[in-house]
């Protein structure tokens, strides 16, 4: 009887670890279930709720948008029954069509997906950088097409031609027409005169000299420096051997170092000559440092690359204001195939690289090109515009006011700049 028990007893105990250990995860795997089930008949209620919802979007009569600019979600709606949960800003930096979605709550409280698409053009015509005439010397064997800048805000490859007839090898005036079009098919057509005229003979000396101007650092101090600006000076090789320590008691209190470059479109990179003993100078002294690099990027891949080399450079050096892309290769524009948004992408990919990186960055180029080809930038500016007083009215931290700068501690000219910290300062200069 005793032993009937005593298995009775281990076969009841079997049965319930068996329960224990096996019910416990069936019972979970069925709770879960249960879970997932009342999740989707939540979701099919609201698809329900979305499908009978009272839905009123009126969408303007013309859905485009001109090429790199910057509309919002709800610029292109009308009327609408309720707010938008995000009116972001619309991407316009490819041209064709392209689908917005957004998200809005309706009147009922009940949110709702929608869409519309947007035409995105390019509505700019080429720019034709070229006077009202052209000169060439007679016998000349180039190609005035490839001379002359003809690029557009977004076509790599406009086509660019010339109207008339002439001949580079009979002197005289010809009246042709410089035709320049994109593939979103905007034209520009520009007359000019090419003047064909006789080689300048050699010899014979002019008596003329014109006057040395210089710019002494201490009457910009006197001209420009406020409560809210700062006067310093950007360096490279040419200035030789610089005396930091002079520099520094005349007054400069930042400077931009060129850290070196390429000589060419894929050419090799070199070190500035006067780089390190630069950089070590000025940090020595304490006169905060800013680094600029002279690019030849045709690509967005050669400026992430051109990038990862100044990173390299600057490694252990103290930087504290921005690093600088300068792009300066107007005079073969042509050669690099670049639309003026291809030629701002790559200058972004390089700054991108270096804000990543934990540094500033800014763009350096001249008034001029600021405004005629570069597009607009989320980086400070360096200004270059040697003048008095600048008419560029874009923004700008940084002013390169001349090339002709003398200053105790370097032997011959030097650039001078003005920093600023407020933008109501520039205003009442």
């Amino acid at each position: 009887m005793k032993k009937r028990l005593l298995i009775g007893f281990l076969i009841l105990l079997v049965i319930s670890c068996t329960t224990f250990f096996v019910g416990k995860p069936i019972y979970e795997k069925w709770t879960d279930k249960k879970k997932d089930q009342e999740k989707l008949e939540e979701i099919e209620k609201e698809k329900e709720r979305i499908k009978n919802a009272k839905v009123i979007v009126t969408l303007e009569e013309e859905l485009n948008a001109p090429f790199y600019t910057k509309p919002k979600v709800s610029d292109y709606i009308k009327d609408i029954n309720g707010e938008i949960v995000d009116d972001y800003t619309i991407d316009t930096t490819q041209v064709g069509e392209k689908e917005i979605f957004f998200e809005y709550i309706n009147e009922e409280g009940i949110k709702i997906p929608y869409s519309y698409k947007l035409n995105i053009k390019d509505v700019v015509s080429p720019s034709i950088w070229l006077g009202s005439s052209y000169t060439i010397y007679k016998g000349y064997e180039g190609n005035i097409v490839d001379d002359i800048v003809c690029a557009d805000d977004y076509d790599d490859n406009p086509t660019c031609l010339i109207k008339g007839t002439y001949d580079p090898n009979v002197v005289g005036d010809y009246l042709l027409v410089f035709e320049a079009t994109d593939f979103s098919g905007n034209k520009t057509s520009k007359e000019f005169t090419l003047h064909v005229i006789n080689p300048p003979t050699t010899g014979g000396t002019s008596t003329d000299k014109k006057p040395v101007v210089r710019t002494e650092f201490a009457d910009v101090i006197k001209n420009y420096k406020t409560d809210f600006t700062k006067i310093g000076i950007d360096v490279s090789g040419w200035q030789g051997e610089i005396d930091f320590e002079a520099v520094r008691d005349a007054g400069v209190e930042f400077v931009f170092i060129k850290v070196g470059g390429t000589k060419g479109i894929d050419a090799d990179y070199y070190v500035d000559s006067k780089f390190i003993r630069n950089i070590e100078g000025f940090n020595e002294v304490g006169i905060p440092v800013g680094i600029y690099f002279y690019s030849y990027a045709a690509s967005s891949e050669a400026a992430k690359k051109d990038a990862e080399w100044l990173l390299e450079q600057i490694k252990g050096y103290k930087v504290d204001l921005p690093i600088v892309y300068d792009w300066e290769n107007w005079s073969f524009f042509n050669e690099f195939h670049l639309s003026f948004y291809s030629l701002t992408k790559n200058a972004k990919t390089f700054l991108d690289a270096i804000s990543e990186a934990g540094y500033k960055g800014a763009l350096y180029s001249s008034k001029n090109y600021l405004e005629k080809a570069w597009l607009p930038l989320d980086y400070e500016t360096w200004l270059a515009h040697y003048t008095d007083k600048t008419s560029y009215e874009g923004d700008y931290t940084y002013w390169q006011l001349c090339d002709n700068g003398r200053i105790n501690g370097i032997n011959g000219n030097v650039d001078i700049d003005i920093m600023y910290s407020k933008k109501e300062d520039k205003e009442t200069e």
